[in-house]
């Protein structure tokens, strides 16, 4: 699946100081993935980080101040952009260093660039203000706003030669996106609704007497919010179990920044369960001593080779 990777040498000046200052970018705002895409290799690390800087760049302006409007344009600009870059339209001494570092990393990978132009769509759903009445029906907007990251960063792993099922290896990554999308929705639950936005199907938040929102550090009036919360991470580990059936399929250091970045998420989805009402009182986090933790397990190969035995087992 991976093409060869072109070598330091083959990259300009302009094209390393483009990558340094998306690794920045990773490493200022994206501290669960700077965690993870610390083990890969220079030109995979690199790659993630000019997906990361890009896709950053999409988020920041849907969650601005800027009129509706101003997004709209501020995005439709960005897919324009993007569409140069697939068009290998931009040049070493192009001016804006995130799309010089992603086009460089789309040549040098089968990035698959259309899962940005989803991530777009998702984020004018955000500028829209659209809510979600089912879970089929937020599942569309997790696939666009994390499913199709999962794929676009299974575009630099790549997959082990004759890995078994790998055909299925952006399912998988896709659902793993579904699996922390969901994961971050129930963490910000009260950030998000001081926003004006709710995530959460509206048939859930129903089911659990939620449906007039979170407005402060206590749940509604006469709510099942705890229920509401565990019915959720339920979901999440579900999804989180199917998606880690990546990991077998690719290479060690590749699967170790999988890990590391599930495995952060999971110990969140812990967290949330173990005490729900925190997520109305603030942001619950992991000490970095814990994410460290995390990371040394992905590169053991501790959950890959879990995730083998479970797939034996149930092929047995």
């Amino acid at each position: 699946m991976i093409r060869a990777v072109e070598s330091e040498q083959h990259a300009s000046a302009p094209v390393l100081a483009a990558y340094s200052y998306c690794e920045a970018v990773t490493g200022q705002q994206a501290r669960n993935f700077a965690y993870g895409i610390r083990l890969l290799p220079t030109p995979k690390r690199r790659a993630m980080s000019a997906l990361y800087a890009f896709s950053r760049r999409v988020d920041d302006i849907g969650d601005g101040a800027l009129a509706d409007e101003v997004k709209v344009a501020r995005l439709q600009d960005t897919r324009a952009l993007l569409d140069r870059i697939r068009d290998g339209a931009v040049e070493d001494d192009d001016t804006d260093p995130v799309a010089v570092a992603l086009a460089h990393a789309s040549h040098a990978f089968p990035i698959p660039l259309g899962g940005l132009d989803e991530l777009i769509d998702g984020v004018l759903k955000d500028v829209r203000g659209e809510t979600y009445e089912t879970w089929d029906d937020l599942k569309v907007y997790c696939r666009c706003v994390a499913g199709a990251i999962g794929r676009l960063s299974l575009g630099v792993f790549g997959t082990e030669p004759g890995a078994r099922g790998a055909e299925r290896a952006p399912e998988y990554a896709d659902t793993l996106g579904l699996a922390l999308q969901l994961t971050n929705i129930l963490r910000d639950i009260r950030e998000d609704a001081a926003d004006g936005r709710t995530y959460l199907p509206a048939d859930d938040l129903a089911k659990f007497g939620c449906s007039a929102g979170f407005h402060g550090p206590t749940p509604p009036e006469g709510s099942d919010f705890a229920g509401l919360v565990h019915f959720e991470v339920r979901r999440a580990r579900a999804l989180f179990a199917e998606g880690y059936q990546l990991l077998p399929m690719l290479d060690r250091r590749s699967g170790a920044c999988v890990a590391a970045m599930a495995g952060i998420y999971r110990r969140l989805l812990d967290r949330i369960e173990r005490e729900p009402e925190a997520v109305l009182r603030g942001r619950v986090s992991l000490p970095g001593r814990e994410k460290a933790y995390v990371a040394v397990r992905g590169l053991s190969g501790l959950d890959t080779r879990h995730v083998t035995r479970q797939t034996l087992r149930r092929r047995a």
